[in-house]
This record gives structure tokens, sequence and C-alpha cells, in this order.
């Protein structure tokens, strides 16, 4: 492998949408769907401009035509409800009926439009089921069409699935699959929450690998994270070293797994000669928080920290977690920008060492 195909950088996935791309994907949008697309077509050449000058060697749409990497499964499906959350008023899709397919290409259709703007590797995402089924099952609401949880789950497999497909079809460079649910089992408050949660998160795994084994021809990731990005929400998060889901994780029929590691409760690298061999890992060394920029020189001294375990070829850099997961958060563009300049520089610099 030459230097400059080692420790390749990009992004997890999302991006800041800066407050017009937020009013374009509001429910009360002014615009007909003509407009809309331009508009939004515009918005998304800058995302891509940004990251590209940055220096990133794969990038995203920034999720921008998504409002929410999760919510994107109504645009794939009939069967859910835009309702609010009770707990605290923000919007909520919700399952209340079978679903069934809706727009199958819809996510690859994105990916028709991004690779028109770039050169670049170009990664795609899709949500995890598991995950769907945590945040999109409710009890009361779904339980008529979905007497269980596993059972909404199971369903949204074959969804998911087709997309995975139609995304290869497309000739995306990465698909990565957002399990964020995955890792939460990490966290001993979390595993308390289960009957039995060695059970849960193999469930979550199965899932995983039933959307994507098989399917050749591109790189295929899972992306784990403790909600780094919640800190750009105000929401909870979570903290525990990966040992308790390692054998979950080296079950995954995927060749890359991203793994956040900037934040203090991520435990010890050690874990990574205790993966599979074949296994990329996708090193969370740049901070999501805003109003932190790690600086070039201590993203290297992560990625050296990690190389203790890791040969070379094995480690790409990334955020810990997507920028801007839901579009209520409000993280600076240029603060970004800034990030991932940095990561790019430590990548620069890794190079000339270790090429």
């Amino acid at each position: 492998m030459s230097s400059q195909n080692l420790f390749p950088t990009s992004v997890i996935g999302s991006l800041p949408r800066p407050r017009f791309v937020k009013d374009l994907i509001a429910d009360n949008c002014p615009f007909d769907e003509s407009e809309y697309r331009r508009l939004m077509s515009a918005a998304i050449r800058t995302a891509v401009a940004m990251q590209e000058a940055a220096g990133l060697d794969v990038v995203t749409d920034g999720e921008w035509w998504r409002k929410s990497y999760i919510g994107v499964i109504a645009e794939l499906a009939h069967g859910f409800e835009l309702s609010h959350n009770p707990a605290d008023g923000r919007p909520w899709t919700v399952v209340v009926d079978k679903i069934s397919p809706k727009q199958p290409g819809f996510i690859a259709q994105e990916i028709r439009f991004l690779k028109q703007l770039t050169n670049r590797r170009i990664k795609a995402t899709l949500p995890a089921p598991a995950l769907l089924g945590e945040r999109m099952w409710d009890p009361t609401k779904s339980s008529k069409a979905y007497p269980t949880r596993d059972a909404f789950v199971q369903d949204c497999v074959p969804i998911l699935r087709r997309e995975a497909e139609l995304l290869r079809d497309e000739g995306v460079s990465i698909l990565q699959i957002d399990d964020p649910h995955l890792c939460l089992f990490v966290d001993p408050d979390v595993r308390k929450q289960y009957p039995d949660a060695d059970r849960a998160a193999d469930f979550a795994v199965d899932m995983d690998n039933q959307v994507v084994d098989g399917i050749q021809g591109l790189k295929l990731a899972v992306h784990l994270c403790r909600r780094a990005g919640a800190r750009a929400r105000g929401e909870a998060q979570h903290s525990g070293g990966y040992d308790p889901i390692l054998k979950q994780l080296g079950r995954l029929k995927v060749g890359h797994i991203t793994m956040e590691f900037t934040s203090p409760g991520a435990g010890d690298m050690s874990v990574f000669e205790r993966l599979p061999e074949h296994i990329e890992i996708g090193l969370g060394c740049v901070s999501c928080q805003p109003g932190q920029i790690d600086s070039a020189e201590t993203i290297f001294e992560r990625v050296e920290m990690a190389l203790k375990y890791l040969k070379p070829e094995r480690i790409t850099l990334n955020p810990d977690c997507g920028f801007a997961p839901g579009s209520a958060a409000d993280v600076s563009i240029d603060e970004v920008y800034t990030k991932l300049q940095n990561e790019v520089a430590a990548a620069q610099r890794l190079r000339e060492k270790y090429g």
C-alpha cells in the first residue's frame, strides 16, 4: 500500500445544516418540489466543496436531503406517522401500520446526485434495524401492527437490504450501517435495562448482518458511538469500554467498524487486539463536541496510540460521530471545516512517518 493510500480521512455522515437548509427540510417549506430540489442541490454542492477543500478522501452529501438519519426510513416505507414524542415534544416518527415499500431507491438517488459532484470516494449511510426498533416502536401506538418491537425490526430488514442493493448498483464506495444502539451495550446502566443484554446485542448484530450479508463490490461498515453527537443536542451520553460487546463485534459481517475514542469514557484501545484482523478500524479521533477543536497534533497522538495495536493499513481517520445527526442540532459549519482540516493535516503527517 502506498503512503497516499494510508490513513484515509472521512466524516461519519451528517454535516451541520445551515439555517437555510433547515428551512428547506422543514414541514412548512414554502417551495414546490421543483424549486426545493433546485435549492437543495445547490446547498449540497457547498457541503461537498467544503469537504474537498478540507482535503477529505471520502465524502458524503452531509445527509442534507434527510430530516434525520433514522427518519429516512419513512421515505423508504409506508406505515409511519410523524407525531411528537410525549417525553420532550420533539418530532417523532413512529410505526403505526405494517410497513411496505414506498420509495425504494430514495437513498440511492442521493448518491446518484452526489456522484455528479465529486471524483472522491463516496459513503452512503443506512440506519440499523434494531436502532429503528428502539426509536420508532411504541407499545401504545405500534402494538396493533407489531405486537413486539423485534417483529417490527425484522420487517425493516428487507426494506433496508433492498436499499443496500440499490446503493451497490449505484456504485457507492462505502456502505455504512449506523448502529449506535449496539454500542449502548457497553454501558452497565443500559445493560441492566434488558433481561438478557447479550441476547439483545446479538439480535442487533443479526439484523445488521441480514441487511448486508453477501453484498459485494463495495466496503461494508458499521458505525458505533455512544451518541457522541448528543453533545450537540443535549441528550444523554453513555460510557464504558468496548469489552462487553467484543463478541458481537467479531460477528459483524463487515470489513470496517468505526469506534469512538475522543471521549474520556471510551475505554482502552487494547481492545483492537481482540478484534478479527480483517476488520479495518474507523478511528474516532476528532471530537464532535461544539467548541472543542482538536489540533492536528492531538489527532496525530490519538492515532499513534491506536498504532500500538493496529497496523497502519487498518486505520482510517474520522470524527467520533456525525456532526449533526438531528436537524435541530446547532453546530457551526466553519468550526467543522477547521476540525476536518486538522484531521487531514494529521493524516498527512502520519503518511510521512509510516508510509
